[in-house]
């Protein structure tokens, strides 16, 4: 799992991670402030509003997946115009590892995502 954390690319992979544990954090807040309302209007809206930033930072983390992805892409054709040939099998494993970091900001959202959805619905079966 490291092994593929270093080959993601330490910058865009640490910054991802960065984004879900923030995006962890406000689900976690959320999911008290669930638990400690008394199923007031003013109190769930609050929660509302947290319960967004939780899914736009988990698209965050998909967007800065695929950036990573098109950085990575770039540097490696710039790397093939001044080389010039390459074979095939080279530049598979490029596209390769080059998909590593848009996989990870897909599974960063997606936890993102299921945490939104499911406090979200513990919300709805409170009120």
């Amino acid at each position: 799992m490291f092994d593929l954390f270093m080959m993601g690319g330490p910058l865009f992979m640490g910054t991802i991670t960065l984004i879900l544990l923030a995006g962890l954090t406000v689900a976690v807040k959320s999911l008290l402030s669930v638990i400690n309302s008394n199923n007031e209007d003013g109190a769930n809206q609050a929660t509302y509003r947290l319960l967004g930033y939780v899914r736009s930072i988990g698209l965050l983390c998909l967007v800065t997946g695929f950036l990573g992805q098109m950085v990575g892409l770039y540097s490696a054709f710039e790397a093939i115009e001044e080389v010039g040939p390459v074979s095939p099998a080279l530049l598979a494993g490029g596209l390769k590892v080059s998909s590593i970091t848009p996989i990870y900001g897909m599974l960063c959202f997606v936890i993102c995502y299921l945490s939104y959805f499911g406090i979200s619905m513990l919300i709805k079966k409170r009120t």
